[in-house]
């Protein structure tokens, strides 16, 4: 049985994105490390590359980088960080969590920290832990909505009154397509309560968990005549929102009751699963949502009023308030309020029937929905064909496959483009998705599928005007991002050119002809003796000593480039060394500096807290981040865990020693 040196396990609420990019995330700063690792990933379909007994066991860290349950108790005992999925999306983010997993400590507990500070942040911050256990059940819910949804809007193409046999365009198979449907929609809110109660209580709280949904869509039963509460009467239900309070109600009574229970004799452990825990739960469950049954339906009944509120106020109101929210973290949680708040008002739309009012208003929202999220992929591929100059091979290849992302409404494929520049990236593709939402809601389009993008045309009336309304969204925004782009490649460009002058006497040096491709370290860009006030100092001699050297044009550029890293995370390592590294378009050349001080550079955070005496620092053109900085990052990465290296260059005061030693490692 093959060991890892790292297991990690990914998880996100949709299970499409996120999910699978931090486990190549994971994959490649382990790679980067010379660190074997398993990455087992809880998608929609399940979960895949399962971590067995024996590979948990054998592990020496864990990384956990999920935003649902992914049964982290499995890991208790061994050393672990666990972070929500957004914070492993870079290779750098990536790394620093498998950092922070070595140098953590195990314990008999689930850990989450590799220090107390980073504990309190990440283990236990409230805000984290309630959207986990939202997002699990919103994922779960997902497919209940997007398959009752696409299955009742597969059945208006028989015609809109074909599932009513009393109607002339009744057909029986696309009755029992909406009947099927319609199941699979009303069971949404019951599966998004049980869900995030399971989150919480695990599986002794479904029960309560699926009482307090089918509570929250029925609502407090009263006879209309006596106006008391009666079985047998009917009730207003309170919607998605009485289902996520029911599901929090849920497993946190399942967590008292453990603790009330928790006194009884070891061999009623059976007694108390199948019998005092679903009892008692579904009991105090059943009897709160009841009895919050009126506030809960007129906070929903308000919450709907001021959403068609928002749309009495204009096209433009409505379509800028959603196009921000689907834009603003590509899949995050903002994203997701707008997505489930649309799916609700879809269900609404669609128990109300064709031709009503909120049917009209409920698709119409879930259009201008699915346009805005549709939006930011496309924006990404637009601007990579028609300015392919002013990006990366890597960014061009990511692009053209955003094209089958956001044709398929999965807007996290432009969360990569977003990270590097987040500002104007971020503002342009709200633009752009707000662009389509308010055509999408001016042309009057309808949608009566939840999800799918252009998938669902079939099904979407006045679908050529949507499809119209997504184009003039992307294409406005690609040309936003296109400019940006040319100017911060001209921008770059115009400080290339001071580089020329100092590359001028490079033929009459001595040295320069011996120099290989592989020799990244040069002997004059070894520094020995040198003495740092701080991480900062030793970073800005760097950049300077690139710029006389003709490595870069900008030394300022350089420096915040360096900063930039570090304020990612840092790149002390261990025993004295540190690795920084600079990706910008004002560098010229790969190339590697390493400066030594003996005394030890202090401010400089390291795995164990030793101060720096040897920074190989790497500078790396823009065009490269992806190819060249990988190869000798990893390389160098690799180097440091040998011990005979170590102790030859921090030994050592000869730079030509030095140089070659590094270089041997980077072939």
């Amino acid at each position: 049985m093959a060991k890892f040196d790292i297991i990690a396990a990914t998880g996100c609420p949709t299970g499409i994105a996120h999910t699978f990019m931090a486990k190549e995330a994971l994959e490649k700063a382990a790679a980067e490390r010379g660190l074997t690792i398993k990455v087992e990933t809880h998608g929609q379909v399940g979960v895949e590359n399962e971590l067995t007994k024996s590979e948990i066991a054998g592990a020496k860290a864990v990384v956990v980088a999920a935003d649902k349950d992914v049964q982290a108790e499995r890991f208790a005992g061994k050393p672990m960080v666990s972070v929500g999925v957004s914070k492993a999306l870079s290779v750098e983010a990536a790394g620093k969590l498998i950092d922070r997993a070595l140098a953590a400590k195990g314990d008999s507990t689930v850990a989450a920290a590799a220090d107390v500070e980073d504990e309190v942040e990440e283990k236990e911050s409230i805000g984290h832990v309630i959207y986990k256990h939202l997002m699990n059940g919103v994922s779960h819910m997902l497919v209940f909505v997007v398959a009752g949804g696409v299955l009742t809007a597969v059945s208006f193409l028989w015609g809109i009154t074909s599932f009513d046999s009393t109607a002339a365009d009744y057909n029986s198979f696309a009755a029992m397509l909406k009947i099927i449907g319609g199941i699979a929609m009303n069971l949404m809110v019951p599966v998004l309560s049980a869900y995030i109660a399971e989150s919480i209580g695990k599986r002794p709280a479904l029960v309560p968990g699926f009482v307090a949904g089918m509570i929250a869509i029925q609502g407090l039963p009263v006879n209309a005549e006596t106006g008391m509460i009666d079985a047998g009467g009917a009730g207003v239900g309170f919607g998605f929102l009485g289902g996520i309070v029911g599901g929090f109600l849920a497993g946190y009574v399942i967590l008292l009751l453990e603790k009330v229970f928790a006194g009884l004799p070891k061999n009623l452990d059976g007694l108390k699963a199948i019998f005092l825990y679903p009892l008692f739960s579904t009991a105090i469950v059943g009897l709160v949502m009841l009895g919050i049954s009126g506030p809960m339906a007129a906070i929903n009944t308000a919450m709907m009023d001021f959403l068609k509120g928002l749309s009495a106020s204009g096209a433009v109101v409505l379509g800028l308030a959603i196009g921000c929210m689907c834009a603003f973290d590509m899949g995050g949680p903002v994203n997701k309020a707008a997505y489930v708040t649309g799916t609700a008002m879809l269900t609404e739309a669609l128990a109300a029937g064709v031709g009503t009012d909120t049917y009209n208003f409920g698709t119409n929202f879930m259009a201008a929905v699915s346009a805005a999220c549709i939006v930011p992929p496309l924006i990404t591929t637009f601007a990579v064909v028609v300015g392919k100059k002013y990006f990366s091979q890597e960014d061009h290849d990511a692009g053209i496959v955003n094209l089958i992302l956001g044709c398929t409404h999965i807007t996290e494929g432009a969360i990569p483009f977003m990270t590097k520049n987040i500002w104007p990236v971020m503002p342009i593709m709200m633009l752009g998705s707000s662009i389509a939402s308010i055509l999408t809601i001016m042309f009057n389009v309808h949608d009566p599928a939840p999800h799918g993008g252009f998938l669902v045309l079939p099904v979407v009336e006045n679908g050529p005007l949507w499809v119209l309304a997504i184009l003039i969204g992307a294409v406005v925004g690609g040309i936003l991002f296109v400019a940006f782009k040319k100017y911060d490649f001209e921008k770059n460009q115009k400080v290339a050119p001071a580089a020329k002058p100092a590359e001028a006497p490079k033929p009459a040096a001595v040295e320069a002809p011996k120099a290989e491709a592989a020799d990244f370290v040069k002997v004059e860009n070894v520094f020995v003796a040198e003495d740092f006030a701080s991480r900062d100092e030793a970073l800005s001699f760097v950049s300077n000593q690139a710029v006389k050297a003709g490595i870069a044009g900008d030394a300022d550029a350089v420096m915040n480039a360096f900063l930039a890293r570090e304020a990612e995370g840092t790149t002390g390592m261990m025993e004295g060394f540190a690795i920084p590294h600079a990706k910008s378009d004002a560098i010229t050349e790969a190339a590697v500096i390493v400066v030594k001080d003996e005394s030890g550079v202090t401010g400089w955070d390291t795995m164990d807290g030793a101060p720096v005496n040897v920074a190989i620092a790497l500078l790396i053109p823009g065009a490269q981040a992806g190819t060249t900085h990988l190869k000798i990052l990893s390389k160098v990465a690799e180097a440091l865990m040998d011990e005979d290296f170590r102790a030859t260059v921090k030994g050592s005061t000869d730079a030509a020693e030095i140089a070659k030693t590094i270089n041997a490692r980077l072939v």
